[in-house]
């Protein structure tokens, strides 16, 4: 029998990368899974590499009216949620002090921080007392990389988040929690410069990239009832990056 038989699971962000893996093992785990991306081509690929196993709806979590949709068409056709993972995010990596903008501030916190608050507070109506919510963090909310000020600090407002709604949400039983990746071979990692990979790779004590099959068997946990007593912690995935 599946962790997850019987649930219906929300993953942002999953046209590719962690969000991807983490929302085939949850179909593979039993579970009516939908998805969610901003390109509708890559989003139609990844469905269709899925067999079936997977919904997918083109939508930008950084606009409400996006997420609208989504939720609707969740609510007709499934009628509740039990895991939302918000994965949906981005950011420049490379972007030092001096280059931040306005704009590229804002563009940040729009997907990162806001756009994970209003996927949480249009899914509480779908979702089951006892469920799970589920946050994509980054390693960078406890250790400084230079150039990933704005990101890590929009990362850093979600980690307070989940404290937060974890105290919020105690009475229908919804556990929240923050899965914090570290170097992960995902597309956006493959943008890195060499130098900068190596230097990366150097500092992890495992001596490797992380695969998105090693954070996808960490949402697992957090989302089935092997977690069942962990609500409004920070799970680190990241070889030792950020905790040594």
């Amino acid at each position: 029998m599946g962790k997850l038989n019987g649930k219906v699971a929300l993953v942002t962000g999953a046209s590719e990368g962690m969000g991807l893996e983490s929302a085939r093992l949850f179909a593979a785990e039993g579970a009516t899974v939908y998805i969610t991306g901003r390109r509708q081509d890559v989003l139609d690929a990844a469905v269709t590499a899925s067999a079936g196993a997977l919904t997918g709806i083109r939508a930008d979590s950084g606009r409400p009216e996006d997420l609208d949709r989504v939720f609707t068409q969740v609510a007709a056709e499934a009628g509740k949620l039990d895991v939302v993972f918000a994965n949906a995010g981005g950011g420049n990596l490379q972007e030092p002090i001096e280059a931040v903008t306005p704009e590229s501030f804002q563009q940040v916190f729009a997907v990162n921080t806001l756009g994970a608050l209003l996927t949480v507070q249009k899914a509480l109506k779908l979702l089951h007392n006892g469920g799970s919510i589920i946050l994509n963090g980054t390693a960078s909310i406890s250790k400084g990389f230079p150039g990933a000020s704005v990101y890590s600090a929009s990362k850093a407002a979600n980690r307070s988040l989940v404290r937060t709604w974890a105290a919020e949400l105690r009475g229908r039983n919804i556990r929240v929690n923050i899965l914090s990746p570290g170097a992960v071979h995902t597309p956006a990692q493959e943008l890195l410069p060499e130098p900068v990979r190596e230097f990366i790779v150097g500092q992890v004590p495992l001596g490797r990239f992380g695969e998105p099959a090693e954070v996808a068997a960490a949402a697992l946990f957090l989302a089935c009832d092997d977690s069942s007593f962990i609500t409004g912690v920070e799970l680190a995935i990241d070889g030792g990056l950020a905790q040594v």
